[in-house]
């Protein structure tokens, strides 16, 4: 299955990424929103706009930002937290007839792969991650989208971390036109995390947010603290702080 990541309650603007994307309707690029859990280049002869008109062969080089393909991955072991943690708390389960209008490559399309095509190369892509030896975080494969993906007519559910029961990112979840479930969630202490994965810095940085750390916690924090202090910070979540392991 195809699964979007995404942090629900990260700022877009005055609302929730989450909220924008109850207002939109649509789930959208970097190129739309002007956000990213990865690098913040998808501007016209950004290294984005590159990696794209290398991959799809220049198809979107002059169309408008709405046109292009969102990302996601291939979630090869249907893992309940998503295929590409690296990127969200929370992931977008796509419909099954989703698989027919997307394209895929391994590794990241950043590292200029050279293994990319339609479904039919899924099988040689997966062992080529699972032979691969990367960090749980970076052996996805990843899957682009192309067409439009409407939250009411292309989701199967929005997944999210239990961490927000209760909270206004479960409110705005329930108005996005799918099902909504939860996976088991992510939660750690500083003490959880290694030093040497994203540095001591981020270490401390966990420490003063608090006791426990959740993906309720991170949305706040990136209002007031440098976001990519914060990715890193999630990293170490992602990696170290799985419930039951």
């Amino acid at each position: 299955m195809i699964t979007l990541q995404f942090h629900p309650n990260w700022p877009h603007g005055e609302r929730m990424v989450i909220e924008s994307m109850v207002a939109d309707g649509f789930y959208r690029s970097q190129f739309v929103t002007g956000i990213s859990s990865g690098g913040l280049t998808a501007f016209a002869g950004g290294d984005r706009w590159r990696w794209e008109s290398r991959l799809f062969a220049g198809k979107y080089d002059e169309q408008p930002p709405t046109a292009r393909p969102v990302y996601g991955v291939w979630n090869r072991r249907e893992d309940p937290y998503g295929g590409g943690i690296r990127f969200g708390s929370s992931y977008f389960r796509l419909k099954s007839e989703a698989v027919e209008r997307a394209t895929f490559c391994f590794p990241d399309s950043a590292r200029e792969p050279e293994h990319f095509g339609d479904s039919s190369l899924l099988e040689q892509l997966c062992r080529l991650a699972d032979e691969a030896g990367f960090d749980d975080l970076d052996e996805y494969v990843e899957a682009h989208v192309h067409g439009e993906v409407r939250f009411d007519a292309d989701v199967d559910a929005v997944v999210l971390d239990p961490s927000f029961v209760g909270t206004r990112v479960e409110e705005a979840a329930y108005l996005l036109g799918c099902g909504v479930e939860y996976h088991p969630g992510f939660r750690a202490t500083a003490d959880d995390f290694d030093p040497a994965y994203r540095g001591a810095g981020i270490v401390e940085l966990a420490r003063s947010l608090g006791a426990e750390l959740t993906p309720e916690l991170l949305g706040p924090a990136v209002r007031t603290h440098p976001a990519q202090a914060i990715k890193r910070l999630w990293h170490c979540l992602a990696r170290f702080g799985r419930v039951g392991g």
